[in-house]
């Protein structure tokens, strides 16, 4: 008895077809059960994942309501709220937009702060902008600051 290879592929679909069936029936919902458990314990865990992180903008919320100017240039956020004004500590070669952000949040907003800098302001600024130590003098904010204090902006075509 000889089979022709048409007989063994269709021998190969039914065993397939009959492996295929027989795992359908033998689970019987087993892992169904298993995936509709998974499910749960995922609901759950972002549940929990959702909880902390509102725990923890909470108490960011919080942090930041409590937290107060620091720094040296603490005087000078007086003047400049009650002006209304800050200078562009970006023109200052060697200050990016994001750590004019942070200057402001130290508390200097005014080309007269950084001109006044003393060496301690200098190391608290540069820590707290993750510079070099060395880099404000290196880059003369303050000759910098006083040039700027005494020139006016220069507005653009519509400012």
């Amino acid at each position: 008895m000889s089979f022709t290879l048409n007989d063994i592929a269709l021998l190969l679909i039914a065993l397939v077809i009959g492996l295929i069936f027989g795992l359908m029936m033998s689970g019987r919902g087993k892992y169904r059960r298993a995936w509709r458990d998974e499910q749960l314990l995922h609901r759950q865990s972002v549940k929990e994942r959702d909880t902390r992180i509102e725990a923890a903008e909470t108490r960011v919320r919080e942090l930041e309501r409590q937290a107060v100017p620091v720094g040296a240039g603490a005087a000078g956020v007086a003047a400049a709220s009650a002006t209304h004004e800050r200078d562009d500590l970006s023109r200052i070669n060697g200050i990016s937009q994001a750590q004019e952000v942070s200057l402001n949040e130290a508390g200097y907003q005014r080309f007269e702060q950084i001109a006044t800098l003393g060496a301690e302001q200098e190391a608290a600024l540069e820590a707290r902008l993750g510079l070099r130590p060395g880099t404000i003098v290196q880059e003369d904010w303050r000759g910098q600051a006083r040039t700027l204090e005494t020139k006016p902006a220069k507005r653009g075509l519509f400012g």
